[in-house]
């Protein structure tokens, strides 16, 4: 056999492997791939996050954006923003400090000596699908902090309704 007949005998031998996998991967998730096609993915992938929200995270209170602003303008609770400093430093919820994750895990954090262990606390992330929100909530809730929530909507959400922004430190 010539190397051009190998090549295309190598090619099909590829060619049927591919086919296999597409089908077997269309029978396993079928599924998600019939509720793709009926434009309800989205909708189910939310509800499956919720859900896993739940079990991860069920010791975290949690606020919608109409709580957090309403704590907002009670001006009682302080506000932690959990994303990076670079993103912080762009835009951020008036009067916010911020407190990235990874920031929690340095021994006596300088930056939560003086906050009393029982002051309201509003953690917010990114966007309503980001999770650090809870997680900082959570780690706080381990170190001694009472009242703390995770505001799930994120910045995203409060800049879209329009609420005070800041970008000062």
């Amino acid at each position: 056999m010539t190397r051009r007949g190998i090549f295309r005998e190598d090619l099909a031998w590829a060619a049927f492997l591919l086919v296999l996998a597409v089908a077997f991967g269309l029978v396993k998730h079928w599924p998600l791939v019939n509720l793709s096609y009926q434009g309800k993915l989205s909708a189910r992938l939310e509800e499956m996050r919720a859900q896993r929200r739940q079990v991860e995270f069920q010791g975290v209170r949690t606020l919608n954006i109409a709580q957090a602003y309403e704590r907002f303008q009670k001006g009682q609770s302080l506000f932690i923003d959990a994303r990076k400093p670079e993103e912080y430093a762009e835009l951020h919820i008036a009067g916010a400090v911020n407190l990235p994750e990874e920031k929690l895990q340095e021994r006596d954090n300088p930056a939560l000596t003086g906050i009393a262990k029982e002051r309201q606390i509003v953690v917010y992330c990114g966007e309503a699908h980001c999770d650090i929100a809870l997680k900082v909530a959570e780690k706080l809730q381990s170190l001694g902090f009472t009242q703390v929530s995770a505001f799930l909507g994120g910045f995203r959400a409060w800049d879209e309704a329009g609420y005070p922004v800041d970008t000062s430190k």
